[in-house]
């Protein structure tokens, strides 16, 4: 018997828990910029077709005290977010013509 760590009706995105359901800002993106652009489609292609539903499966919880699943389920959202930008925009993985440049989250939001 396999473990779920999502909602029941968000199991086929389990295998995206692994790499992507982080806890913060900063850990998504390093794993951004770890992934290749094609790997960056796949997981794009494979969240947002759900990501409606996951909102108002969301949006039905208590989003100061969520359950383990649902957290997961929510991070997963939010790298989805910050991987449209790379698929959507820039086409690649980091931010075009940013050099070494760099930023360091200093506070995450309460959820």
């Amino acid at each position: 018997m396999s473990t779920t760590t999502l909602p029941a009706q968000f199991a086929e995105l389990e295998q995206w828990v692994a790499d992507w359901a982080r806890p913060t800002r900063q850990e998504r993106y390093d794993m951004r910029l770890s992934k290749k652009y094609d790997q960056l489609e796949e997981f794009y292609d494979a969240i947002a077709p759900r990501a409606e539903e996951a909102i108002d499966y969301l949006n039905g919880r208590d989003l100061t005290d969520l359950a383990d699943d649902d957290a997961r389920l929510l991070q997963l959202l939010y790298s989805m977010i910050l991987v449209s930008y790379a698929v959507n925009v820039f086409m690649q993985p980091r931010i075009p013509d940013s050099g070494a440049a760099f930023f360091n989250t200093t506070a995450e939001p309460a959820v």
